[in-house]
């Protein structure tokens, strides 16, 4: 545990940090796993909404480095590829 009055502080400051940003990846997480499977079930607007939502999270999250910003490009991409491949497939059912 930390002694100092800093260190003290600077473990409260980390802590709120870390939990702030287990937010944002958790929500980024929902938000693609949604959209793709929204796409996959045919209800296009709702996975619009949620891809945009995704990409947006994913951005600002790569800017303010709670995700390294190539790791936020890659999984843009990966999100972006899963996401036309559903709407692809739903509307081929469709």
């Amino acid at each position: 545990m930390p002694t100092s009055e800093s260190a003290k502080k600077r473990l409260r400051q980390s802590e709120k940090r870390r939990l702030a940003n287990r937010i944002a990846r958790k929500v980024i997480r929902t938000f693609s796993k949604k959209a793709v499977a929204e796409a996959a079930e045919g209800k296009l607007e709702q996975a619009e909404s949620a891809y945009r939502t995704a990409v947006a999270k994913l951005d600002k999250a790569g800017l303010r480095r709670i995700l390294h910003p190539n790791t936020a490009d890659r999984r843009k991409s990966r999100l972006t590829r899963e996401y036309q491949a559903a709407v692809l497939t739903a509307k081929a059912k469709a």
